[in-house]
């Protein structure tokens, strides 16, 4: 059996502040060389699990732990402060939060200098990071100004910079186009075969890695340990079949709208129109203009030219806790006070809040972030609903609601625009999908035809959805 470098033995953690155990009593052992993923419904600790692994926690949390941790065979506590990260390498959920420096370079070289690298070996090791993740032609670029995919693969190289031991990664598919998604996971396993590197990853889309996983752990909602087994490839999450909703009653038009910032084009002159109660999909490959154009059209970026025509807006991004502004999960959801007690209750209950109406909204989990976003502009009652990324972070459970929820406000007269990478969930939704390339609009296309045009996905970074025979048969 190979060397054991991870060792957990009735390990318990709960924040100061929580009455109840985030992680109960969990034992296993990680080895040398796997591929291990850890899955469970969201805000169950799997990300919590991670960052006792790295030492993050209770470093920086003043989080209490009972039991026993030993990483490389040594007590978890006896690592001076950031000492195990120069062997345990860490890419998060959300990317934007351990970028220090603004252009790419100057990031890889801040990772390097606290590494105490020689100055004359940092260029040629930078140098190589990028060629090997493919980010040659972004050394210069000013990372704030990148896609969120984009960032994600910038903190992917961030970590193999360190030429770690141990990999840990947070949702790293979660702002991937599918076509990328497919080539970081083969590229992940070529770097594995040839480093023999420890991969770790918290993942809710296991459908995306294949037979890439050799074992799996599984958490249930009280962060218990509930299986140890070795992986089996999974099958997508199958969606109802929606029926239309869509209104001859125009809720959006936009028309020669572009977006230049800096001197630099995001948006090339588009046109289009969305109907009253239809649900579009925002498509494209990463660092494409899709999150530009939701931003443009709801008024955080200022348009450049053209005009927006369109009844009241809301938006939720990719970084959700940007909007949240109360102190409980409950207060932030009914903080516009247009919606009832009850149909606050039920949005609580349909997305799964109400287990942490009273928890402080930075303090849960990614997933649970989006969904109390989404929670408090569904209860705003807005005309039109942009989301950015809403299925990141989300398990089957929650996915499911989220499609229910769509559909019930489309048929209510809502009109929605989704920007995703999740084909599965795109195939169930969309009446029409925008696809964008290169900050131009290449079409506003009937999801039904779209899905059997390989070449046009292709093109646009995306794949066919699994089903996508059945589901486009439905239509005929």
């Amino acid at each position: 059996m190979s060397e054991e470098i991870f060792f957990l033995n009735r390990l318990s953690f709960r924040f100061p502040e929580d009455e109840e155990k985030t992680l109960d009593k969990l034992s296993f052992s990680v080895y040398r060389g796997e591929k291990l993923v850890i899955s469970g419904p969201s805000g169950c600790g799997k990300s919590t699990l991670l960052y006792l692994l790295n030492r993050l926690y209770p470093d920086n949390c003043d989080g209490i732990i009972d039991g026993e941790i030993l990483l490389f065979k040594k007590a978890a506590d006896e690592y001076a402060p950031g000492e195990i990260n120069h062997r345990v390498a860490t890419v998060f959920q959300d990317p934007d939060s351990q970028f220090c420096m603004p252009t790419v370079e100057e990031e890889l070289a801040f990772t390097l200098e606290n590494l105490h690298t020689p100055f004359e070996e940092m260029k040629m090791r930078i140098i190589e990071v990028l060629k090997l993740t493919g980010l040659i032609h972004l050394r210069k670029a000013v990372i704030q100004s990148l896609s969120g995919g984009i960032k994600q693969r910038i903190a992917t190289a961030c970590a193999l910079i360190m030429d770690p031991e141990v990999l840990l990664l947070d949702e790293p598919l979660a702002h991937l186009d599918p076509y990328t998604a497919r080539q970081y996971i083969n590229w992940l396993k070529e770097l594995q075969v040839k480093s023999k590197l420890t991969i770790v990853v918290v993942e809710h889309r296991l459908s995306s890695w294949g037979t890439f996983f050799e074992r799996e752990i599984q958490l249930d909602n009280n962060g218990h340990l509930v299986a140890d087994r070795p992986f089996v490839s999974r099958e997508p999450v199958v969606f109802p079949q929606r029926q239309c909703a869509i209104q001859e009653n125009t809720a959006l038009h936009a028309e020669k709208l572009s977006v230049t910032i800096k001197n630099r084009q995001l948006l090339a002159p588009l046109s289009f129109l969305v109907e009253r109660g239809e649900v579009v999909v925002i498509a494209g490959p990463n660092g494409s203009g899709k999150s530009t154009l939701v931003k443009t059209l709801c008024g955080v970026y200022k348009k450049t030219t053209g005009t927006i025509e369109s009844d009241s807006i809301g938006y939720v991004p990719q970084s959700p806790e940007y909007l949240f502004l109360t102190q409980k999960v409950s207060e932030e959801v009914a903080y516009s006070r247009t919606s009832s007690r009850s149909e606050l209750a039920k949005l609580m209950t349909n997305l799964r809040l109400k287990e942490i109406a009273n928890v402080h909204p930075f303090c849960i989990s990614h997933g649970q972030k989006r969904r109390v976003a989404i929670a408090a502009m569904l209860a705003d009652k807005r005309s039109v609903l942009l989301m950015d990324e809403p299925t990141s972070g989300q398990d089957a459970a929650a996915l499911l609601e989220l499609f229910e929820l769509i559909d019930r406000r489309s048929h209510e007269g809502t009109t929605l625009l989704i920007v995703t990478h999740d084909m599965e969930f795109a195939a169930s939704i969309a009446d029409s999908v925008l696809l964008i390339k290169d900050g131009q609009l290449t079409g506003k296309f009937a999801a039904k035809d779209l899905w059997q045009n390989d070449r046009l996905l292709l093109s646009h970074h995306l794949l066919a959805p699994k089903g996508v025979t059945r589901l486009a048969e439905s239509f005929a």
